[in-house]
């Protein structure tokens, strides 16, 4: 689908798209073309009316993002940095606010970048080979694509603190401990394991889901008792959908709903 040259989109199911980082021979490293053609992407199924979940993975048995692309960073000026950090962030921010479930699989090493953009998915599925780390230090440089903000608010802030001063990394079931990671699989299962949890979502009310997603993603961020009023209002909302008066028909009729 579409002349990508580092990154492969794929409907692989109806209704399930497939984003894979397809830059195996440096460990997927994001380079500007790729963050470009991450934008694209995503881009086409925000407009596809039919989606209703993306997988996100890389390709190779060893990384699903080894990090940025240190070879095209190390030339850059300040203010071309800064756009390359601005550009990472408004892709992974369009990622996040996608209005369906994004599934992250990670396969392999999801450092620095990497790690950045599995977290800007709404949760992770991960290979027992997995393994999880904002090494920027180690370069002089801070976290750019939204480790210093997102790993906080994912494993605390003393633990995100730890990783991103020192480096050190998490393994899978670490990962899964710390709230990071929700399943953990033999890296031959990864994507069966996500397709299945994108069926299980699917037979769910389509705008239900979103705007669920929606209160997830805009509620934690606002004080208690603005949160639950948005709750509220969509709540409500729902009761104008055909799906709500399927939905609830169906559970008094013991049937399965048909959205």
């Amino acid at each position: 689908m579409n002349n990508f040259e580092n990154i492969i989109l794929e409907q692989i199911e109806s209704q399930v798209y497939c984003l894979t980082i397809n830059r195996p021979k440096v460990l997927n490293a994001l380079n500007q073309q790729t963050i470009t053609e991450l934008q694209a992407a995503i881009q086409i199924v925000a407009t596809d009316a039919s989606a209703r979940v993306l997988l996100v993975t890389g390709s190779g048995e060893k990384a699903f993002v080894a990090g940025a692309d240190i070879k095209q960073m190390q030339a850059l000026a300040p203010l071309e940095a800064k756009a390359f950090s601005e550009q990472a962030l408004a892709t992974f921010r369009r990622l996040e606010m996608l209005d369906i479930p994004v599934i992250g699989l990670v396969n392999g090493f999801a450092l620095g970048g990497g790690c950045e953009l599995a977290m800007s998915c709404d949760f992770i599925f991960a290979s027992e080979n997995a393994k999880f780390g904002q090494p920027e230090v180690s370069l002089g440089v801070t976290a750019g694509f939204g480790g210093s903000q997102r790993l906080p608010r994912l494993v605390g802030r003393a633990m995100a603190m730890e990783m991103l001063v020192s480096g050190r990394m998490l393994d899978a079931q670490e990962a899964k401990q710390r709230g990071l990671v929700n399943h953990v699989y033999p890296q031959a299962e990864l994507l069966e394991q996500g397709l299945k949890m994108a069926k299980k979502i699917i037979k769910n009310g389509p705008v239900a889901v979103k705007l669920t997603k929606e209160l997830v993603q805009r509620g934690q961020d606002l004080d208690l008792e603005n949160a639950c009023a948005m709750e509220s209002n969509l709540f409500g909302l729902c009761f104008a959908t055909d799906e709500q008066s399927e939905g609830m028909s169906a559970f008094l009729d013991k049937r399965s709903a048909k959205f």
